[in-house]
């Protein structure tokens, strides 16, 4: 009989599900799917989830919803990210994914994020030289780990997303030649301040889909394709050519870019610009991953099962004995 795991990521600017499929000890991907929502649509400057972005967010949630009824049913952890932790009528969204989906959405921490998305992403690729950092550009806060292959050794989470950049400095269409200073200055500063140990990382890796898609840019693809994209490489000369290219091209062209999610051009440029100054402080190329954070969420589910199981027959060898 096979055991089905759904994990869901409530992001600010995406919401996420991943379902896979359990038997004999493997796991199998069911369904992976993305919605551009922008449930954190202006949280930045109001503090709180419109109800507008709610219901956006919500309709996704009922696909999922149904996704998993269609499976029978799935071991189900939601989270929610920085748009959540940030707004102050955070009751309704939690109301309304209870609502949906039987369980309360788990409002985690930007290091909790992390450290999910660390995990998701090296399991997902070769073995690669250590210590390996992990960036994931979210909507709005960019988190950076630095680690090995099961330890972390520094973590921080960002203020700052591709949505939040956009909202606060690179408002132009395009920006003007000021606001992309301003948006430079702002991120290195973030990064700089960070406490981050640049000069000891052997190996970069980007995962979310600011960076997915800019792999697909890159390499030219005319429709997207997950396995073209999972362990390509965007080297520093790339990357700062694709910056420039996006912070300087009107937003109607950019979403003409086969490969471009409807939802995503207004703020691809804004994303590729953090990854640009990221890139600039590490001094590597960086490698795409298409697991993320969801696959570390599935993966903490089902180690929680094996660990449950095992306690199970431990418990039951115990009783056998003593009988």
């Amino acid at each position: 009989m096979a055991n089905h795991y759904a994990a869901i990521d409530c992001g600010t600017n995406t919401v996420r599900l991943l379902l896979v499929k359990e038997r004999n000890g493997k796991l199998s991907e069911v369904d992976r799917r993305l919605v551009i929502t922008r449930l954190g649509e202006g949280v930045d400057a109001s503090g709180v989830l419109s109800s507008e972005a709610l219901e956006r967010t919500f309709a996704a949630l009922d696909d999922f919803a149904a996704q998993i009824k269609e499976v029978g049913g799935a071991k189900l952890r939601v989270v929610a990210t920085s748009a959540a932790r940030d707004a102050r009528n955070l009751g309704d969204f939690v109301a309304g994914v209870k609502a949906r989906l039987g369980v309360e959405p788990e409002i985690i921490s930007g290091e909790e994020e992390a450290t999910l998305s660390y995990f998701g992403a090296i399991h997902g690729l070769p073995k690669l030289p250590k210590p390996i950092l992990v960036m994931d550009i979210g909507g709005g806060s960019t988190e950076l780990t630095i680690g090995g292959r099961k330890r972390i050794k520094q973590v921080t989470s960002l203020d700052v997303g591709s949505v939040r950049l956009k909202e606060r400095i690179l408002k132009g269409d395009p920006p003007a030649k000021a606001e992309i200073a301003d948006a430079k200055e702002f991120v290195d500063s973030l990064v700089d301040e960070s406490g981050l140990d640049f000069s000891e990382v052997y190996s970069f890796v980007g995962v979310g889909g600011t960076v997915t898609s800019l792999s697909a840019i890159v390499q030219g693809l005319d429709e997207y394709d997950r396995e073209q994209v999972h362990d390509s490489v965007i080297s520093t000369d790339d990357l700062r050519a694709l910056a420039a290219r996006l912070l300087t091209t009107p937003i109607a062209q950019i979403k003409q870019i086969p490969t471009m999610e409807d939802g995503r051009e207004d703020v691809i440029a804004s994303g590729c610009l953090i990854a640009r100054e990221v890139m600039r402080f590490v001094g590597l190329p960086m490698r795409v991953s298409e697991a993320d954070l969801l696959d570390g969420v599935i993966e903490g589910l089902v180690n929680a099962d094996q660990e449950e199981d095992a306690a199970a027959a431990a418990i039951i060898a115990t009783m056998a004995a003593i009988v």
